[in-house]
């Protein structure tokens, strides 16, 4: 992720704080305390809990510059304002046919940091998502996959928010 904006929604963005937050807040200060307290029990460098807490703090402050870099660029979109219900554009729920292997596909298009394709959520800058972006029911949509050209149809379109 270049420095870019990054669209997100305000669900994705309201996950991203908390998990900030909750490591911040919570995590750091018990790694820390921990730290504090292995360090004082003498030699160091044999020292499991203070090895181990060094760790996971070196871990704990890469996590919360990745999510503070995120929040930053982050752009939030409410798909609840949206005023073209009818076509394709950030946060929609999009329901599309497969032409070539007669399947039906639901995804919602979302931010990057909001990426779960076992909940059908695909990243706006999918080749996916950006085909399907600024259509309609009834356009049909061309997409290269790995496995060669696949042709969608958008059967469905709707802003409702996740369940």
């Amino acid at each position: 992720m270049a420095d870019q904006k990054n669209y997100i929604t305000p669900e994705g963005y309201a996950i991203l704080k908390a998990e900030f937050d909750q490591l911040y807040k919570v995590e750091r200060p018990n790694v820390v305390r921990d730290v504090s307290w292995a360090a004082s029990n003498g030699d160091r460098s044999e020292n499991g809990d203070y090895i181990y807490g060094k760790r996971r703090l070196r871990q704990i402050d890469s996590r919360l510059r990745f999510l503070m870099r995120s929040m930053d660029l982050a752009e939030v979109v409410d798909p609840q304002r949206q005023q073209s219900l009818e076509r394709v554009f950030f946060g929609a729920w999009v329901t599309i046919y497969a032409l070539d292997s007669e399947q039906e596909h639901h995804y919602r298009i979302v931010g990057q940091n909001e990426l779960d394709p076992g909940k059908g959520y695909i990243s706006w800058i999918s080749p996916l998502a950006r085909g399907l972006l600024g259509k309609q029911i009834g356009d049909e949509v061309k997409v290269a996959t790995p496995a060669g050209e696949e042709l969608y149809e958008v059967i469905s379109v709707s802003y409702q928010p996740p369940a």
